[in-house]
């Protein structure tokens, strides 16, 4: 073990809080504050000030687990890859390689989610791998894509969020979901600025906003066209900029102008007032930006959604301006970098499009094999998972949790039950791990170094701080193993940086080029904002990165950025005589995702424990329901049991559960898994459900 301080970033979320780390003689992890890092500035949530909890031995895996007549019982490391190898060899052989899948997760650095890729398209030959990134973010990439030619989360720095003028949030509880952030939009207001936060909740983050909109769920396609209505109606465009700077806009506007203030309010239940409101402070200052999250993005229509946000700021004139701009809230600490170099279906490190024939070849040269050999784009997420034990029969899974965190949960787990073969990767027995016949015990952020790209584009480098116990190996060991087991015995290194720099050489001269980055810059520089090109030969001069982005031209052919005309639609499910009620999801503080490690964690546990219903007290009084009491929540895939939650805070329509349990509490047992026709994301945020009383 190691005795001195290690400066690093936290396991958790996309803001990726640097954090000081020092071994203690007892074995335990002590974590201090990390003033330097502009991100958090030293201020952590609980689940951070926690995170070495999960490092013990108490509740991590330490030795490999193999299914030995229905039980998992301990095996040798040979004996779990061998028996890993056979079935995945087994399944390419009798089903073919796409009867293979390969899952992945938003929380694994970037060295191993590019090498997964690798793995399953090199080693595999299978066009099936996806991973749960997919359901994060994945709409307002398609959005930003389509308007600015470049996905990247926020394309600035966090700290210009104080130094505009009026910031709109939607969907987003970041004072639950990433605590530090909160300060920049405290210190916005400090400094005369002003917030609008857009939820259906009163949450912690909208009782700090100036103005609160509580919209019904699914309709924050409809707000954002009767803002941008209203912009065009009082005369409020930057036609300027929009002449100069933008292309599609006569298509647009007449979208918008067809959701006239009266018609949105009948959608919405947001008045007019209100929206005139929002709409005067928003073009009121100089400068402004635009932030959704998973409220908006986690619709089936959630592209579209994204795209009616992304044309008010360009209608106004507040994208590629300093201080101004649409930008996404990341959710997982790696979401941005997971999906940049690979584990995504159709693409390829560097952002490269999977069916681009000049990516395949850039690529394929790092790689050393033949552009032809590599699969075409694959499934999706959701639809991964859903041909679980149809069409594909094995699964490689990594840091991943889909029993819990997929929609339609119940329908997932017996496809995960049908496979014949499933191996997973984790750092706990998660409840999707218990069900596998091999499950690898793997490193974890403070016992591995590698690299994570945050919200804001900024490679960060965690370092090991800790040696790992004995038996436990990294995900890229595994990898190394499994390739030649299965008969590719070169190309998967299990050193990160040496995996880093075949990454630069791969994501070279893509949309997020990494070339210029490299761990000793990392290090002295406190990360690199991408797109970083390597060194000019002629010139020689570093490339600084680029912490902001679109400010001479955006990623188009044309530098335009483009509008893109669209129309509110309903939610794939609306409520009925039957499902009257409107179920929304999302996160509490203390946990984090499907909680897989955050429920192991006792300081955490006792801050939420478990599930529950949160209702209006009119809906509670309709129900006959008390505080505590025990509510069953019904949609069309299933049923849900957890104790109400009773407030004012919640539209008297929608009841909002939190996604992190697993059990009768399950939310995602009742979520809808319709999917938005460009990004794949599933409707999480928005499904009809009926209430009934549980008799004690």
């Amino acid at each position: 073990m190691q005795n001195s301080v290690t400066p690093t970033h936290c396991p958790y979320c996309a803001l990726q809080c640097g954090m000081n780390l020092t071994p203690a003689p007892d074995g335990t992890v002590e974590v201090t504050e990390r003033a330097d890092f502009p991100v958090n500035r030293g201020a952590l949530c609980g689940k951070g000030r926690t995170a070495p909890a999960v490092l013990s031995s108490r509740v991590r895996l330490t030795s490999p687990l193999v299914r030995s007549e229905g039980t998992l019982v301990p095996a040798s490391w040979d004996e779990a890859l061998d028996r890993i190898a056979e079935g995945l060899s087994r399944t390419r052989t009798e089903h073919g390689p796409d009867a293979c899948g390969v899952f992945g997760g938003g929380g694994l650095t970037n060295e191993k989610a590019y090498t997964l890729g690798k793995f399953a398209r090199v080693v595999l030959g299978t066009s099936q791998i996806d991973y749960n990134g997919r359901f994060c973010m994945s709409s307002a990439a398609a959005g930003g894509m389509k308007a600015f030619g470049l996905d990247r989360g926020l394309p600035f720095p966090l700290e210009d969020i104080p130094k505009t003028g009026c910031v709109i949030l939607v969907g987003s509880n970041l004072a639950e979901t990433m605590p530090p952030s909160l300060r920049f939009f405290n210190e916005l207001k400090e400094n005369g600025g002003t917030l609008i936060v857009i939820d259906p909740r009163r949450t912690k983050t909208a009782e700090h906003a100036d103005l609160h909109l509580a919209p019904r769920p699914g309709t924050d396609l409809a707000l954002a066209l009767g803002m941008l209505h209203l912009v065009v109606a009082e005369g409020l465009t930057d036609e300027a900029y929009v002449s100069e700077r933008t292309a599609g806009w006569e298509d647009a506007r007449a979208a918008a102008m067809a959701h006239w203030p009266e018609y949105v309010e009948r959608i919405t239940g947001v008045s007019v007032p209100e929206l005139r409101e929002a709409v005067r402070m928003f073009c009121e200052p100089e400068a402004a930006m635009v932030l959704t999250a998973r409220g908006p993005e986690q619709q089936s229509k959630g592209t579209d959604t994204v795209g009616a946000w992304i044309n008010l700021c360009l209608a106004t004139g507040r994208a590629g301006r300093p201080f101004s701009g649409y930008g996404c809230l990341t959710g997982q600490g790696n979401g941005q970098g997971g999906r940049e170099h690979g584990q995504k279906a159709d693409q390829l490190p560097g952002y490269r499009k999977l069916d681009d024939p000049a990516a395949r070849r850039h690529v394929a040269d790092v790689w050393g094999v033949d552009p032809d050999s590599l699969p075409g784009p694959g499934r999706s997420a959701y639809e991964l998972l859903d041909a679980l034990g149809t069409d594909i029969k094995s699964l490689l899974l990594m840091g991943s949790n889909p029993v819990v965190s997929a929609p339609h949960a119940a329908h997932i787990e017996e496809r995960i039950k049908s496979l014949d073969f499933l191996a997973v990767c984790d750092v706990v027995l998660s409840e999707t791990a218990a069900l596998a016949d091999v499950v690898l015990p793997v490193t974890q952020w403070a016992e591995e170094t590698g690299t994570t790209t945050n919200l804001e584009g900024r490679v960060l480098l965690r370092k090991q701080a800790i040696t790992p116990p004995d038996g436990i190996r990294s995900d890229l060991e595994v990898m190394h193993e499994l390739a030649d087991r299965l008969g590719v015995e070169k190309g998967f290194p299990t050193d990160p940086e040496e995996v880093f720099e075949e990454l630069r050489r791969a994501s070279a001269g893509g949309p997020a080029d990494y070339s210029g980055i490299t761990y000793r810059r990392l290090a002295e520089e406190n990360g690199v904002f991408w797109p970083c090109p390597s060194a000019d030969s002629d010139a020689g001069a570093v490339h600084p990165g680029t912490p902001r982005l679109f400010l001479d031209r955006f990623a188009t052919a044309d530098g335009r950025a483009r509008f893109v005309p669209v129309s509110h639609r309903p939610i794939a499910e609306e409520p009925d005589d039957d499902y009257p009620v409107l179920l929304t999801t999302g996160r509490v503080v203390a946990q984090y995702q499907s909680g897989a490690q955050t429920r192991r964690v006792d300081e955490l546990n006792a801050a939420a424990p478990g599930p529950f219903v949160e209702l209006h007290p009119r809906l509670a009084e309709r129900l006959g329901a008390a505080e505590g009491d025990p509510v069953a929540v019904v949609s069309r895939r299933g049923r849900a049991v957890a104790p109400a939650r009773i407030t004012l805070g919640i539209r008297p329509d929608t009841v909002f559960m939190p996604f992190h349990w697993h059990g009768e509490g399950r939310a995602n047992t009742l979520t809808n898994p319709a999917l938005d026709p460009t990004s794949r994301m599933p409707e999480f945020k928005a499904c009809a459900v009926r209430l009934e009383a549980v008799k004690s």
